[in-house]
């Protein structure tokens, strides 16, 4: 026989073998109550050919990379459950440290500047509690990193006494990435790089890297953005199979796609969104039915256009999320589909999944009922107009708009019945401002001040509520896997320290040790008036967790919901994309058995947009920050009128007044005393002089210091 010959047939008894599948090897394993080898587990199952043996040791790598096994120093392959290890993935601190977020929920691990030398933000490991530090906090080692997270790495590169290195741009990553001198290509110091790491970080050496690309020397608003998309691995260019798709769709409806559909183009739907905005995925319409009111919340049917596995749709699961930095959007959808064909343009054609909700005349919902249609938005509307002209009722706009005033007063009518409704099961409402940016024709920031929301913001945040929570009433009742939106309770550590915090000011939180979202509520009622309010409701924020994606529904807790989902923006949210296949695979008579997704695929899919979700929201954040250094790099020497935002160990953060800036008074210059900080009292005390600094304080500041390659703003304290 050829040599060709045998290794044509080799490759084809390597395709053709069967080897044992991963519920088999682990019931073999959790049987043998032990580890056991390669050797032992091959014997136990059966398997004797060389090429299979082969195979069943690729397939236990791969098990071994996910975490559902582990291999001891013996060669031992071991449950991961019976070694005590948890999964998580690491969360790193600019000081060097970091926590441990575990996949299956619970209190984050606290990890050691020690034990995250060999690892980088973003990585996935298997840890088991070591101890208690003398905080408290419970303790992680790793065991075993599972998955690297981080492969490129954007930052400054730098050069000193021969030896070059990368500057993280992300603070997370607390570790500089060496450059060997063969590496460094034609980077000079100060360029702002993307370095590929070729050795990953361990006990003993830092990663090591080389630069493959230069993206500038001098900082500019583009600058910033290009790398806070490079840093924190934002995908932008579109894969070859998305630009095929996309070649082939059509700019509008055809007659075809709208057979078998409800016709709701007679209906006056309109889209009420931002003076800026370009896409638009929600339309809404109501009218008096009976005793009650029907309201019908129809959303572009993304889900007929980006089907599953196409290329489409793998990037817009990779994508997770649209990301909006000022100025530029990143969009999980080419625009063909985000601007074009799922935009619900007025006077065009188009196709939407539709929610149709019937409520009593107390504003409570009584029934619902999901529906394939085809509409016409009668008009692209913005909150500043609908407000003026519903609320103020601005005379020039109504007449302007005059086909349409019926179904909008009809919509503010039933918005502030169904509103009251809610607020009467006392409803968590912190009052957080977001920055709204102005620029001038040169991009730079010419005004900063606080982004003003009015009844059309909670009109269509009340119907978008209310949608969310039929479809996630629907799925639960269908049995159907899907992806829900959670919040869960706060933590025992957080809520003793809450009480610890508010005991100091004579006030108690109901609910003993499991508060509900309605003694949250109740509270900040209590508190309606207190010249502290800002600080006392800031630590309250502060001791909830932040809302995830999950495949199990564990209801909502700041909004007070049993069963909550994203529904309504699948054009650049993707968790809401699956949502909407599993409605219409409902809508189609299919069952949960016959669907093509598992509670497994969507709990995978539920990780990776939360943690997509995570990664726009520190990249919008980074870049906000730029833009308000940029802002303040001409008022360096001026003073401001401010509140202490947050106390750490090493300083204050202090948030200017109505322009939304924060800076830090660093310890060092505080006047001259020791101080000592109460993480629990959030405060600083002065040992000899007892002068207290305490979140909440208002002060007054000068502006010292703008760092915009950094992105730090110091403050020097003056009252």
């Amino acid at each position: 026989m050829s040599i060709q010959k045998r290794k044509q047939r080799t490759s084809r008894r390597k395709h053709e073998v069967e080897i044992p599948g991963r519920e088999a090897i682990l019931g073999f394993l959790i049987e043998a109550n032990r580890p056991r080898t390669l050797k032992h587990i091959a014997r136990g199952l059966n398997v004797d050919d060389p090429v299979a043996i082969t195979a069943l040791e690729k397939r236990l790598e791969a098990m071994q990379r996910d975490g559902q096994v582990i291999k001891n120093r013996r060669q031992g392959y071991g449950l991961v459950e019976k070694m005590d290890l948890i999964r998580g993935r690491v969360i790193g601190h600019p000081d060097g440290y970091g926590f441990l977020k575990l996949e299956d929920g619970g209190d984050d691990l606290f990890l050691t500047a020690r034990e995250m030398r060999r690892l980088l933000h973003g990585d996935t490991v298997l840890a088991h509690i070591s101890g208690v530090d003398r905080r408290g906090r419970r303790q992680g080692t790793v065991v075993e990193v599972l998955e690297r997270a981080n492969q490129q790495v954007v930052g400054r590169f730098f050069r000193e006494s021969q030896v070059g290195f990368v500057a993280p741009d992300n603070k997370r990553i607390s570790q500089d990435i060496l450059i060997p001198g063969a590496d460094t290509g034609k980077a000079r110091t100060g360029d702002y790089v993307v370095a590929e790491i070729t050795t990953q970080p361990d006990k003993h050496t830092q990663p090591v890297g080389r630069i493959i690309e230069i993206l500038g020397h001098r900082m500019s608003a583009d600058l910033a953005i290009d790398i806070a998309i490079k840093s924190y691995e934002i995908p932008r260019e579109w894969p070859n199979a998305v630009s095929r798709e996309s070649r082939k769709i059509k700019p509008d409806v055809s007659e075809k796609d709208k057979q078998g559909r409800e016709d709701l183009r007679d209906l006056p739907l309109v889209t009420i969104d931002g003076e800026d905005a370009r896409d638009f995925d929600d339309a809404v319409y109501c009218e008096p039915d009976g005793k009650g009111w029907r309201l019908i919340v129809a959303i572009a049917d993304v889900s007929h256009y980006v089907r599953p596995a196409s290329g489409l749709d793998q990037e817009a699961g990779e994508r997770g999320n649209s990301v909006y930095f000022p100025q530029r959007v990143i969009p999980m959808l080419p625009e063909v589909l985000s601007n074009g064909l799922c935009s619900l343009n007025p006077d065009v054609d188009r196709l939407c999944l539709a929610c149709e909700l019937h409520i009593n005349a107390r504003g409570s919902v009584k029934r619902t009922r999901f529906l394939n249609g085809v509409m016409r938005s009668a008009a692209r509307l913005t909150y500043t107009n609908v407000a003026a002209m519903v609320v103020d009722k601005d005379q020039r706009l109504r007449k302007q708009y005059k086909k349409i005033i019926p179904a909008l007063d009809n919509l503010y009518q039933l918005f502030r019945l169904m509103h009251a409704h809610r607020q009467s099961c006392a409803v968590i409402d912190f009052r957080s401002q977001e920055p709204k940016f102005m620029f001038d024709e040169q991009g730079n920031v010419k005004n900063i001040s606080a982004y003003e929301r009015n009844d059309a913001h909670r009109l269509i945040e009340e119907f978008m509520l209310a949608a969310n929570v039929a479809a996630a009433n629907f799925l639960l009742e269908k049995e159907i896997p899907a992806v829900y939106r959670i919040h869960e309770t706060p933590s025992d550590e957080k809520l003793c320290d809450l009480r610890e915090f508010l005991a100091e000011f004579g006030l108690t939180l109901d609910g003993g040790d499991a508060p509900t979202a309605k003694d949250y509520a109740r509270f900040l009622e209590k508190i309606e008036g207190r010249d502290d309010r800002h600080l006392i409701e800031t630590v309250l924020l502060r001791s909830l967790p932040l809302a995830v994606y999950s495949a199990d529904n564990l209801g909502h807790f700041g909004l007070g919901f049993d069963a909550y989902t994203h529904f309504t923006s699948p054009i650049r949210r993707y968790p809401d994309l699956l949502v909407h296949r599993a409605i219409r695979h409902l809508l189609s008579k299919g069952t949960a058995s016959g669907f093509a997704y598992s509670h497994e695929s969507m709990q995978a899919a539920a990780s990776h947009s939360s943690i997509t979700e995570r990664r726009a929201d520190e990249a919008t954040r980074d870049i906000v920050q730029w833009y308000k250094c940029q802002f303040m790099q001409d008022r360096v020497g001026e003073d401001f009128d401010g509140i202490i935002s947050s106390v750490t160990s090493f300083g204050v953060f202090v948030e200017l007044n109505d322009i939304f800036v924060e800076g830090l008074v660093h310890i060092t210059s505080l006047p001259n005393d020791y101080y000592h900080f109460d993480p629990i009292g959030h405060r600083l005390r002065g040992e000899r002089s007892g002068q207290l600094y305490r979140l909440g304080n208002h002060v007054r500041v000068k502006v010292v210091r703008v760092d915009l390659d950094d992105k730090k703003l110091d403050f020097e304290m003056l009252a």
